[in-house]
């Protein structure tokens, strides 16, 4: 007799996304007529009907509103709605609509923030990787499926074209051993980092690196990214993956805390041309800096 895996428990932003579809369709309003009525993609609310995207509180509200809901199911959405925000969604919850879906959703966020700041002491940053290096570690991370990251190594590749928007604030730090940390033979690392050589000069991004034999002056627990001046007064939020689940933090309390973490750990990097350097001596060691 084989034993049945205990389904995975309903998340916030699952509850959310059914309770909206719900109201929606009662209302008799279509994906597209909620959509014009939000101000929302099409796309992105189904994303949200589907637990996949969280929508801001504006957005919950207005949404509420296009429905015709009562004064206390619209105290209910935006509490849901802002629960959404600070769950802690479980690995298997995170993949259950596929890698591609979690690059929707991280699109969603990074699209609502003017600034983000990204710290990673294990990996270079999603949004400065290759194609040959993200499917790499996609696969790492994705230990179901075993295959099939091309479109979820291209939506994160289209992720990228914030970068060039000069709107938008970027700021990378990085640890040494985030960069010679390699996920496949050597020339997937080589142009990993001929790339972020590259990109790094971009005007919109600050990049830094802290080198191995730097003084510390804060532990490097883990990575975590920082979303700030976000759109329709949304609260900043810091986002942090761990092996089995995903954290986002939006209390102005938790939120100083990673502040802070990135403030101590910026007193130990090296920026601009320097941390150009580093990247470069590692890609090909035997060249000398420019």
């Amino acid at each position: 007799m084989t034993s049945r895996r205990a389904p995975e428990p309903r998340t916030q932003r699952t509850q959310l996304g059914a309770e909206l579809r719900r109201v929606r369709m009662l209302a008799g309003l279509s994906g597209r007529k909620i959509a014009r009525a939000t101000g929302l993609s099409q796309a992105r609310v189904s994303r949200i009907e589907r637990g996949v995207s969280v929508p801001s509180l504006p957005e919950a509200a207005a949404w509420a509103a296009a429905a015709g809901v009562s004064d206390d199911r619209r105290a209910v959405i935006l509490a849901l709605a802002e629960a959404a925000v600070n769950e802690v969604a479980t690995f298997r919850a995170r993949l259950s609509h596929g890698l591609a879906a979690v690059q929707d959703s991280v699109r969603d966020l990074e699209a609502s923030a003017r600034v983000i700041r990204n710290f990673q002491p294990g990996i270079i940053p999603g949004l400065l990787q290759t194609a040959d290096y993200a499917r790499r570690i996609m696969a790492f991370a994705d230990i179901t499926s075993g295959g099939g990251y091309g479109a979820a190594v291209a939506a994160r590749l289209s992720r990228q074209q914030a970068l060039h928007d000069p709107a938008r604030s970027f700021e990378f730090l990085v640890t040494e051993a985030a960069l010679r940390y390699r996920p496949g033979p050597p020339a997937t690392l080589t142009a990993q980092l001929d790339h972020l050589a590259a990109v790094a000069t971009l005007e919109t991004i600050t990049f830094g690196v802290i080198p191995a034999d730097a003084q510390m002056h804060a532990i490097t627990r883990c990575g975590f990214i920082l979303y700030e001046d976000r759109t329709g007064d949304q609260p900043p939020v810091a986002a942090v993956e761990t092996p089995h689940a995903s954290l986002h933090a939006s209390d102005p309390a938790d939120v100083a805390l990673y502040r802070d973490q990135l403030a101590r750990l910026r007193e130990s990097a090296v920026n601009g041309a320097g941390a150009l350097n580093i990247v470069r001596s590692i890609a090909h060691p035997q060249q000398p800096p420019p």
